[in-house]
């Protein structure tokens, strides 16, 4: 089974819609090390209307402009992008296509697909949170920002029940940002206070 993969900057009090005025400072050659090995991981990108359109917009003129993002501009022009849309769309860049059907069956149909190494989804809050609630998203990798943006979209909606996870891979950079591999995990068992006291440190 091929793995989704999500992969987001986000702030220190959870927001994943990023602002520039917070993002681009912290980004150094670690981060781009970070984001060069999330899309390694995949041979597929599947994104919502909004993240098209921004990616759209910038990523071709900057293949066509042969700066030093013009690699990774081909890399993410030679992939295959997935587009998650409840209207039409003219797609402007090539190897784009609308997700047919219903997303959750789209995605699991594109995990299911031997010729598909991973499913890589950046930014596109929406596409996540319904794709966590299914159970369908593998890995959240968070490039967690020492900066709390008090506003803006977050990553994990209110529900019913929490998202239990487990630490896979953890980083500190020195500008602050931490980077941490999340992957799905089993509830842990009940415990209460009484647990708990026992784990409190005696004074000497």
């Amino acid at each position: 089974m091929a793995k989704v993969v999500s992969t987001l900057f986000i702030s220190a009090d959870g927001v994943a819609e990023i602002d520039p005025d917070w993002h681009f400072p912290y980004f150094d050659d670690n981060m781009g090390r970070a984001v060069t090995e999330d899309y390694g991981t995949s041979d597929v990108l599947l994104i919502g209307r909004e993240t098209y359109d921004s990616f759209a917009g910038a990523w071709p003129g900057r293949e066509a402009g042969g700066g030093d993002d013009a690699p990774f501009a081909k890399q993410l022009g030679d992939m295959r992008k997935v587009v998650v849309s409840r209207q039409p769309l003219e797609f402007s860049w090539r190897n784009s296509e609308l997700v047919q059907g219903d997303l959750v069956d789209a995605v699991a149909a594109l995990k299911a697909d031997a010729g598909i190494k991973g499913i890589l989804i950046p930014g596109s809050i929406s596409v996540v949170q319904q794709l966590l609630a299914a159970g369908l998203v593998d890995e959240l990798r968070l490039l967690v920002h020492p900066v709390a943006a008090r506003k803006g979209r977050k990553l994990f909606d209110e529900g019913d029940r929490p998202y239990h996870l487990r630490v896979t891979a953890t980083e500190a950079y020195p500008t602050g940002v931490i980077r941490v591999i999340y992957a799905p995990a089993d509830a842990p068992g009940q415990a209460g206070y009484d647990d708990a006291k026992e784990q409190l440190a005696t004074g000497s």
